[in-house]
Parts: C-alpha cells; structure tokens; sequence
C-alpha cells in the first residue's frame, strides 16, 4: 500500500452506505490489522456486524478512522494520547465530521450535476430539467 504524504491524499469517501475493511483500509491508507486493532482502541470506532460476523463500515467510522490516522502519523500522538485527543473533542469531532460529509456530499452532487448536465446530447435540447441549465 502505498504511502501518502497527508490528509489531502486520501481518496474521496464514495457515497455508499457500507464499506468492507478491505475498502476502508485502501481509503484512509491504514492497514486491515491496524483497524482491527484500533476498534479494540477507540470506542467511537465501532462497525456494524454483517452475516458471517463480517465487518460493515459506515461513512462515519471512516471519518473516525482518518482522524485516528491524523492523530497518531501526522501528530504523532500514542494511542493514549488519540484516545484523550478524542475523548475531549466529542463536540469538536462531531461538527468537524459534519462539516467534512458536507463538503463530501456537496462534491459528490457537483459531480452528478455535471454527469447530468454534459451526459447526454438529447437531453439537452429539451432541457434537462434543472434549475440555470
């Protein structure tokens, strides 16, 4: 896997609503054992449990996951030190989570705004049906 320099070379969080520890360990750049491990950690770090007792990730456990990873290889902080640094920012995480899925969410609609827009050639000669367009 290889490594990246920061938080702005993560991938994009796709807009599903389960995510496998395979896709998850791609998308934040941690392996599957260290996630594994950092649920035994983190209690705010908890997947739901799919059939065959198999890990589901939600979109919010990935922004867990990547503030994890930020505290502990881009601060350097031990895993004590992540689990004070998110024990005392429940407030600050919530509404630092919300603001990212914001923005994700707004991305991902300028995306299919543009799909929609430039897609296809019959749909704009009788308009596409959305506002300015």
């Amino acid at each position: 896997m290889p490594a990246r320099d920061g938080p702005s070379e993560l991938p994009p969080i796709p807009g599903k609503r389960y995510f496998t520890i395979g896709e998850v360990s791609e998308l934040c750049d941690v392996q599957q054992h260290v996630l594994r491990h950092w649920e035994k950690e983190f209690t705010q770090l908890s997947p739901v449990r799919r059939r065959g007792n198999r890990r589901a990730y939600q979109r919010k456990d990935l922004l867990v996951v990547r503030q994890i990873r930020a505290l502990r290889y881009e601060q350097g902080l031990t895993t004590e030190g992540a689990r004070r640094a998110l024990a005392g920012t429940d407030t600050k995480q919530d509404r630092a989570q919300t603001l990212e899925l914001a923005r994700q969410t707004v991305a991902e609609l300028d995306e299919v705004l543009r799909a929609l827009r430039g897609g296809g050639k019959g749909a704009e000669s009788e308009g596409d049906g959305l506002p300015g367009g």
